[in-house]
């Protein structure tokens, strides 16, 4: 393993300096970068998506949970899977408290093409409270190309694909897979996806998560 340079602490100040230069460079871009999305042109979701879930059956519209804003993890579990994908499994474990993101009217749920009866004791396995549908009756997937077409067989991709709801209106506004899904998991990080983005709830930022009034 090879280590960092050892340098006097003015050395590394200024190399701080010059690094943290950049760094600002890097966080304004991607601020205007985030507002680029937000404006992005949005499409309306007509098929009646029908998924399975831990209340049974329910639509695209119902994964909403009365909110405005939905993001929906591709979570990578073929039907012939015994088990969910790690990697997705380590994303997953990276999101938070989902109390953040329904306190600024946006829901999470997983979606993947495998049976709800092999979801569930996996989810369970797992520890997750989150919202997981199968997606197992539906062209979901492929509409969403989360799952894509190799040489005649299907494949998994990860991925994440928001949605905005007008009244009973589903829109899909951007989705993003594969590297893309890098520094991603956090509720900061899923709201600038969205179209409405850090939308705040009043006057205040964060709270504590079992604080919200939502």
């Amino acid at each position: 393993m090879s280590l960092p340079e050892i340098v006097s602490r003015e050395q590394w100040c200024a190399a701080r300096e010059e690094l943290l230069r950049k760094e600002e460079a890097v966080r304004r871009a991607r601020e205007v970068l985030g507002a680029e999305r937000r404006r992005l042109p949005m499409v309306e979701v007509d098929p009646e998506y029908v998924f399975e879930g831990g209340d049974g059956k329910a639509t695209l519209l119902d994964l909403f949970e009365g909110r405005a804003q939905l993001v929906v993890h591709h979570f990578m579990f073929a039907p012939e899977w015994e088990t969910g994908c790690p990697c997705c499994a380590a994303f997953l474990d990276q999101v938070g408290h989902l109390a953040h993101l329904r306190a600024r009217n946006t829901a999470f749920a997983a979606v993947s093409r495998a049976p709800f009866t092999r979801i569930l004791p996996f989810k369970a396995r797992m520890g997750w409270a989150v919202p997981w549908y199968s997606s197992s009756e539906s062209d979901f997937n492929r509409d969403f190309e989360a799952t894509v077409d190799s040489c005649g067989d299907p494949v998994e991709r990860p991925g994440l694909s928001c949605f905005l709801r007008d009244r009973d209106q589903v829109f899909h506004t951007y989705s993003v897979y594969d590297d893309g899904l890098d520094g991603l998991g956090t509720t900061a990080a899923l709201l600038d996806l969205t179209a409405l983005g850090r939308s705040p709830v009043g006057s205040d930022r964060l709270r504590l998560h079992d604080e919200y009034d939502y």
